[in-house]
């Protein structure tokens, strides 16, 4: 027990201090193998090697894949043709362009696999759009960062992909556990927004004739595939998670520069050396993090855990929320990724002894977390949506809140009716 505390006690600390994640982590590891054993005994030459065992995996190949199809997506024209396709289905309902601002991320949310891509690659356009037809600041500001809390969760997912490989759990399984969850999110926020049009001014535009919608479909049917070539190749079989990040990335490729012409060699240097660049941020902290699960594991700090639960609950519903709430706390001071790779070593094996299915802790932990990109004092999304908008922290903070109860129903939701997340998988992939 000692050792869980200064586990735990040294990588709190070393937060606090505000020391990057990554270096908190190793130097976590270091402070404990130190503790248990002594610094000569510190095994140098094996820390490196579990390093690289960390990120010798084929299914994290997915993730630089799925990034960089996100961002050739954001330098053309694909946000564009999205938004005008979703806001020629809906954008006549009450509520209107929130609708339209939540459908296109649900659509955005199938190619991207981050909040941030989403955020950043719609937010500008969305915000603009509201703007322009007299809709309150505010609310377009809480719509579009809380529509990008879906990027993590309908697939792909680059969390679910780190997730999976942590945990040994399908990631074709994961994403598609992910999509009714999505889908439930998205309408959630929807069913918001038709509650706060009776409270502020939210212009209605009129029906588009058939002939319109038919040519913003048309217009928009090739970027449109980019989900369905990922979800249906996955079902189908005919290529696996992270083949399928391969081919979104080729697609994408080939989208915006044969078909549409928009993007040249400049632009596409600029998105290779972005992706570079995020990539091998991730990859290092996975690095680390595989040391910092092994080490877990040696010292059984998961079972130590899984001992101390079920001494204060055994009812797999109240740990569950109980669970739900540090999640949302984490979220708050990390990020998705960084969360998912220190949580889950610890969290998975605790929950296989206590009955809860991984599948659905994955999806629930994903999503959980991801509302952390809406919340201060680090979220992410709430930054590009300050430097969108032009207004203070403080005010974005505000226009978000609201946001938070469809969000928090959605995870009640999912943890009183768990077969949301897993009925898919069973019925399409027989998991």
């Amino acid at each position: 027990m000692l050792t869980l505390i200064f586990f735990i006690g040294v990588l709190v600390a070393l937060f606090i201090l505000g020391v990057p994640v990554v270096a908190s982590i190793g130097l976590t590891c270091l402070a404990v193998l130190w503790y248990e054993n002594g610094l000569a005994a510190i095994p140098l030459s094996l820390l490196p090697l579990k390093m690289m065992h960390g990120v010798n995996s084929f299914a994290l190949l997915a993730i630089p894949f799925f990034i960089l199809a996100a961002n050739i997506m954001n330098k053309g024209s694909v946000t564009t043709r999205i938004f005008d396709f979703a806001n020629s289905l809906v954008g006549h309902l009450r509520g209107g362009l929130g609708h339209v601002n939540v459908l296109a991320s649900m659509i955005f949310a199938g190619m991207s696999g981050t909040a941030v891509a989403d955020a950043a690659g719609l937010g500008a356009l969305e915000i603009r759009a509201m703007r322009d037809q007299g809709y309150p600041l505010n609310f377009s500001t809480g719509i579009t960062g809380a529509s990008s809390v879906i990027g993590p969760i309908i697939p792909p997912s680059v969390a679910m992909v780190v997730y999976g490989w942590l945990s040994d759990v399908s990631v074709g399984a994961l994403f598609i556990g992910g999509l009714i969850p999505g889908i439930l999110l998205g309408a959630s926020l929807m069913v918001m927004t038709v509650v706060l049009s009776f409270r502020i001014p939210m212009p209605r535009q009129p029906r588009p004739p058939v002939a319109e919608m038919a040519r913003l479909s048309k217009k928009a049917a090739l970027s449109l595939l980019t989900p369905i070539i990922i979800v249906g190749g996955i079902w189908s079989g005919i290529f696996t998670p992270t083949e399928s990040g391969a081919v979104a990335s080729a697609y994408a490729l080939v989208l915006v520069t044969v078909v549409y012409r928009e993007v040249g060699w400049k632009e596409l240097l600029e998105v290779f050396k972005n992706t570079v660049e995020f990539t091998a941020v991730i990859l290092f902290i996975i690095s680390v993090a595989g040391l910092y699960g092994w080490l877990l594991v040696r010292l059984q700090i998961p079972m130590m855990l899984a001992d101390g639960v079920v001494h204060l609950t055994t009812n797999p519903i109240l740990l569950l929320l109980i669970l739900a709430v540090f999640f949302l706390v984490v979220g708050c001071f990390m990020s998705v990724i960084e969360s998912v790779l220190i949580f889950t070593p610890i969290m998975v094996p605790m929950v296989k002894v206590l009955g809860i299915d991984p599948l659905f802790f994955g999806v629930l932990m994903v999503i959980t977390l991801s509302v952390g990109v809406i919340t201060p004092p680090f979220g992410n999304v709430i930054y590009v949506l300050v430097g969108i908008t032009g207004q203070s922290f403080e005010t974005v903070v505000k226009a978000l809140m609201p946001f938070l109860l469809p969000i928090l129903a959605t995870i009640v939701v999912l943890i009183l009716f768990p077969w949301l997340v897993t009925f898919l998988p069973a019925r399409l992939m027989g998991i």
